[in-house]
């Protein structure tokens, strides 16, 4: 099993949404919805992009000094804790506790993912793969082939990746992963993916049915 983190495990979305509200605040502009919500799933220089385009801000600004501003704020949020998402607190001790290998797959930065980890438990997660310990990250298969190679499994094919963002499903799908779709922050395509509202609609015996 293959978890995404921000949005499918955790309601870290809305963090995000503070940090970048606040980064255009400091930029003197007012980020538009529909640039947050092209950035949901996407790694953090291309969110950036986003942002600087959106803002319309000059070339000058470096978007790796947007990055480091952002992770900075987002660090002392993600200290204060994280929430849950439905169901996922208890899906993934129903998953240990049947011996399911699991990994942690996300385009977050691993300094920020140990930071998350306090809330979440790093001992839920066989391995974790974090956005700036892969070459490629989504949508990109290579996170998903990593981490089912971390876990043990022989293909790809043989893992559920569950995932919230239109960049992650495309990730997972692209690896060969049976993908659970559980939407959050934006509307999910179904096509070629189990689509659910919930986590809370799902169990492990559901799970071992989308790759059986």
């Amino acid at each position: 099993m293959l978890f995404d983190m921000d949005g499918t495990l955790v309601d870290s979305e809305k963090v995000w949404s503070v940090g970048l509200t606040e980064l255009a605040t400091h930029y003197g502009g007012e980020l538009s919805a529909q640039a947050r919500h092209a950035m949901v799933g996407s790694n953090m220089t291309d969110s950036m992009r986003l942002l600087h385009a959106d803002l319309g801000l000059p070339g000058s600004i470096s978007t790796d000094d947007s990055v480091r501003w952002l992770e900075a704020r987002v660090k002392e949020l993600f200290h204060g804790g994280v929430e849950w998402r439905p169901g996922a607190k208890e899906l993934l001790a129903a998953l240990r506790a049947e011996g399911v290998p699991l990994a942690l797959v996300t385009a977050t930065h691993r300094h920020l993912v140990d930071v998350a980890l306090l809330t979440i438990g790093a001992d839920n997660f066989d391995a974790v793969v974090a956005g700036d310990e892969v070459d490629q990250t989504k949508p990109h298969p290579m996170p998903y082939l990593t981490a089912a190679r971390l876990v043990g499994a022989v293909t790809a094919a043989d893992c559920v990746a569950v995932e919230d963002s239109p960049n992650g499903v495309r990730s997972a799908r692209a690896a060969g992963c049976a993908v659970l779709a559980v939407p959050c922050e934006v509307d999910l395509d179904p096509t070629g993916v189990t689509l659910v509202g919930s986590l809370l609609d799902v169990d492990v015996a559901y799970l071992r049915k989308l790759v059986a």
